[in-house]
């Protein structure tokens, strides 16, 4: 019987599963592993959404795939207020988690054979999973010149603050992204998850769906976001998109077929985390004190740090290939991801982040000295 090949197979091993030689080194340590690999939230889900989660616990029916009134109210007014985003004609989404949405944009958007995704030359692996899923092609850019007048691309991805590197595009940058896309009828997707998190007066992240980049109109884009970093709920998996109407009209549409729900007590906890600065303030503090330890012992071990003017990572170099850094580190109880994660332009850097304890974020200093 002549089976179609599997899905799985058009994908890459999975990214963090390639870690685990280096894992079990680090896990040898004397004093244990020091996980600076993944960017998970280990502080707790602050008291005011847990309150939220529980008190919506009672949810027997079904929820809405849009959201309900009072959180597509919460997400519109938060938008505004980071985003620099109006109310008026801005529609939005809740999501199950931002990487849920990224792998299946470009299917939910209708993209197939034939068609063309750009991203960023080093970023989140994820993206690249979505387009491989849809069956499109992939090109990798930092420079939307190179790629002429191809009337294939269809979306195109921007990431800043970026994931692994932490660089802040400024808006004339994104706004020149947008005007191309626009003239060739491609929609532009701008992860913004790290957006809150910007840590230099001189570099500081600013949304697609701003007045000097969108030009006051949202057509064509797409501002992804995520609670899991703001306020500690990757294990809630709760996101949002917010843009153009009509491309969220047709996500909504798809959704509602596709069972792609956020669960009615998430919902509520949303509502909660969104109406709520003053935890994300205290969470930011947190990861700002991180920083400045992590930056200071990893420079003071020799390390170049680049970019990461922003975000939840360090992006650095020894001038070696990413696995031996990775090897070095591992020795020392302290895992990092390898920077070819993020595409062949991080074959000599690692990605460290800021996510750990206060306890094991002071202990890298220490180890980091060790010879």
């Amino acid at each position: 019987m002549n089976r179609p090949a599997p899905i799985s197979s058009r994908l890459p091993d999975f990214t963090w599963d390639t870690l685990e030689a280096a894992a079990a080194v680090a896990a040898a340590h004397p004093d244990g592993l020091i996980n600076l690999s993944i960017g998970t939230p280990v502080d707790p889900v602050p008291p005011v959404i847990r309150q939220a989660l529980a008190d919506a616990s009672d949810a027997p029916g079904y929820p809405l795939t849009a959201g309900t009134p009072a959180l597509r109210a919460a997400i519109a007014d938060w938008v505004a207020r980071v985003c620099g985003a109006g109310v008026d004609g801005l529609g939005v989404l809740p999501t199950i988690g931002s990487k849920e949405l990224v792998a299946w944009l470009p299917t939910l958007l209708g993209l197939g054979p034939g068609d063309v995704v750009v991203v960023p030359s080093v970023c989140y692996p994820t993206y690249e999973d979505g387009v491989r899923l849809a069956g499109a092609t992939t090109v990798r850019t930092d420079s939307l010149t190179a790629l002429g007048p191809d009337p294939r691309v269809r979306l195109v991805w921007v990431n800043s603050p970026g994931n692994p590197t932490g660089r802040v595009l400024p808006a004339n940058h994104l706004r020149k992204v947008v005007d191309w896309a626009r003239e060739r009828g491609a929609v532009v997707a701008s992860d913004e998850c790290y957006l809150p998190l910007g840590w230099s007066a001189a570099a500081e992240p600013v949304s697609v769906l701003a007045p000097e980049v969108c030009g006051g109109s949202y057509d064509g884009l797409l501002a992804v976001h995520s609670l899991s970093k703001r306020s500690n709920l990757a294990g809630y998996r709760a996101g949002l998109v917010a843009g153009d109407p009509a491309l969220v009209a047709e996500l909504l549409k798809v959704r509602k077929h596709a069972g792609m729900i956020v669960p009615a007590p998430v919902q509520a906890a949303m509502i909660a985390a969104l109406g709520d600065q003053e935890h994300a303030d205290a969470q930011r503090e947190r990861y700002r004190a991180r920083r400045e330890q992590l930056l200071a012992a990893f420079t003071g071990a020799g390390f170049t740090v680049e970019h990461s003017e922003a975000g939840l990572y360090l992006w650095m170099t020894r001038g070696e290939d990413c696995w031996a850094t990775v090897d070095w580190l591992a020795r020392r109880g302290i895992l990092v991801a390898a920077g070819v994660f993020y595409g062949p332009g991080g074959a000599q850097h690692v990605r460290a982040a800021l996510t750990e304890s206060d306890e094991h974020i002071a202990a890298v200093a220490a180890r980091l000295a060790l010879p």
